[in-house]
């Protein structure tokens, strides 16, 4: 279990030991920097005895392959088949898409759920449907606050027929936790869940994320890999010959404002785009024709690179990607694909192009994974700290280190450490990115 996934970990364990799933709380304290949703998954999966890694992140996992499928499921009924599995296969095994469907962060489960409640407001005009959109998109609240209100305001623009049954289905799903957590907490819940958390990261750099108005673009250009070079698709105007495709366009386009207007930014921020984007370039990629090819094949031979994130992704984590040195590593079977996607597509058989480089794409993320994920547990991560340091550090005091640490480290320990003073003790501290521990 990570550092992240060790706060998430701690607030669900607490909340099955205390008996109390309304006010989220860690190291004993009101936590409400999130609405609930993902503490009460991780903490159901603690429940049917799953391990603490499994606990936290199963469930994300479990929600990505369902919306995928519903994903592809809507996508050829209102567009078709074709543009469904292009669609599903940018999407799945985009590096942004995967990444956060491992990760216990409540990024992926706001995303899965507005958008399962955008894409039925957009394309199923049955009034009745309306219920269920409501009650996913008050799910997306219980995952990510009031930001998916914002980013589904546009759509009440077309769900003329189905408004009211929107607006009572997120109602009975979203208000009851809120009124209950007021109640029990007055307005020191509102203060901090609402004001600090909603207003002050919108408008303020009060929460240590500022960042600049363009840096959602090349993040997105980044969790769209090895997709990357669909995004020039966006730049033919046949790309936009569907007044469905205009629909999603102007939609994202609003979103990506709203995002990139907000002081506070953080990569997870643009992953509810990703779905919506996901189908423009699919149906980009069936108007280009014969050109269709060299967009496929320049997807794949981005593959090349895997090697080379392997080298600096881990110094890119730590230190950050200005402090890398990167450089090509040998990658011929990731040439090889690109060849044979290539040769698919000069074949017209696209379909099969398209799941030969996805196939790949896999491939190569379970390659990133298997390489890094070692190196970065041993470097940063508190649970291999812990391991190796527990009879020495089980009552320790910390000093000088960071939040996510402190967190970590009380995750494991089950009790808070206390900051050191000046009387002698063994001491953990921070010494060039990794966690120490001494004596003093």
């Amino acid at each position: 279990m990570d550092d992240v996934d060790a706060v998430q970990g701690q607030i669900a364990r607490t909340m099955i030991t205390s008996g109390d799933w309304v006010t989220p709380r860690l190291d004993g304290n009101p936590w409400f920097e999130k609405p609930p949703l993902l503490y009460w998954t991780t903490a159901l999966g603690r429940l049917l005895h799953l391990p603490d890694e499994w606990a936290a992140r199963l469930p994300v996992a479990l929600a990505s392959l369902a919306f995928l499928i519903f994903f592809f499921e809507v996508v050829a009924r209102e567009f078709s088949p074709r543009t469904a599995v292009t669609a599903t296969a940018i999407l799945s095994t985009s590096a942004g898409w995967l990444a956060y469907s491992f990760a216990a962060v409540t990024d992926l489960l706001m995303s899965v759920t507005l958008g399962a409640a955008m894409f039925i407001a957009l394309f199923d005009s049955r009034r009745k449907k309306g219920y269920g959109a409501g009650a996913l998109l008050g799910l997306s609240i219980l995952a990510k606050a009031f930001v998916p209100l914002v980013l589904f305001a546009p759509l009440f623009l077309v769900a003329r027929g189905k408004r009211l049954a929107i607006m009572a289905g997120c109602l009975l799903v979203a208000a009851p936790w809120h009124i209950l957590c007021s109640l029990r907490n007055g307005m020191a819940f509102w203060q901090d869940y609402f004001w600090k958390q909603q207003v002050l990261r919108f408008f303020t750099p009060a929460l240590l994320h500022p960042q600049p108005f363009w840096y959602f673009v090349p993040v997105l250009l980044a969790g769209l890999f090895p997709w990357t070079a669909l995004a020039g698709l966006l730049l033919r105007p046949k790309t936009y010959g569907d007044v469905r495709v205009q629909s999603l366009v102007w939609w994202l386009i609003y979103a990506l404002v709203f995002f990139s207007v907000a002081r506070n930014k953080l990569p997870g921020y643009a992953l509810p785009l990703m779905p919506a984007l996901a189908i423009v370039l699919a149906f980009g990629l069936e108007k280009a024709g014969l050109a269709a090819k060299w967009w496929l094949s320049a997807s794949a031979l981005t593959l090349v690179l895997v090697p080379a994130i392997v080298q600096g992704l881990p110094e890119a984590l730590l230190s950050g990607v200005t402090k890398v040195h990167m450089a090509l590593a040998p990658a011929l079977p990731f040439v090889a694909v690109a060849g044979i996607v290539w040769w698919l597509a000069w074949r017209e058989r696209n379909l099969v192009a398209i799941l030969v480089a996805s196939s790949a794409a896999l491939v190569g993320f379970a390659y990133v994974k298997v390489k890094t994920f070692p190196m970065l547990d041993q470097r940063v991560s508190v649970r291999q700290f812990w391991r190796e340091h527990q009879s020495e550090v089980a009552n320790a005091c910390v000093q000088d280190i960071g939040r996510s640490w402190q967190y970590g480290l009380n995750y494991y320990a089950r009790h808070p450490l206390p900051e050191c003073d000046q009387e002698p003790g063994v001491r953990i501290t921070a010494q060039n990115g990794r966690l120490t521990v001494g004596q003093e």
